[in-house]
């Protein structure tokens, strides 16, 4: 706990043309890892475009370890076939968080981080003010795997008593 710099939510929101890796579509869920953590969604059902709408909460030790996003393919009588995957680092977002931002307008873009070969983004990243808070938005191009990205939204949320930022 001692090391703990606080929790980051990461809002798995949907997925968008996914592989087939059944007979006509595919039955997927996401993990997500950082370091010894590992989360996942629940499997969405005979779905290339799912809509899993689910969060899940890192504890966020060392920022600069790679958070790493599985896509899989949920399978009844052999193993789970991946269905890509993509990795990313909080550092932008974390750079924003220390600019300790209060009172913008709704919507204000505080950075925008671009695609490149260093990253998985799909498109351009925005570091958005919501509703009092930082957000960060991520379209996330799918490694290893001919089609897929996969869309997600990082909350950073402070713990009393943590070492913080």
């Amino acid at each position: 706990m001692e090391n703990l710099m606080g929790l980051l939510r990461v809002h798995v929101l949907r997925g968008v043309n996914l592989a087939v890796r059944d007979v006509v579509s595919s039955d997927p869920y996401v993990v997500i890892k950082m370091g010894k953590q590992k989360l996942k969604t629940r499997v969405v059902k005979q779905n290339v475009n799912p809509e899993w709408n689910e969060d899940l909460t890192l504890s966020i030790s060392d920022p600069n370890l790679p958070i790493k996003l599985t896509v899989y393919d949920k399978d009844t009588f052999s193993p789970d076939d991946k269905m890509g995957d993509a990795e990313f680092y909080l550092t932008p977002f974390l750079e924003a968080l220390k600019m300790r931002l209060e009172g913008l307008p709704n919507g204000t873009i505080v950075t925008k981080i671009q695609p490149s070969r260093e990253n998985c983004l799909a498109e351009e990243s925005h570091i958005v003010w919501t509703d009092g808070k930082l957000v960060q938005n991520l379209f996330l191009r799918l490694r290893n795997v001919e089609v897929g990205e996969v869309e997600i939204q990082l909350e950073w949320i402070d713990i009393p008593g943590s070492r913080g930022l």
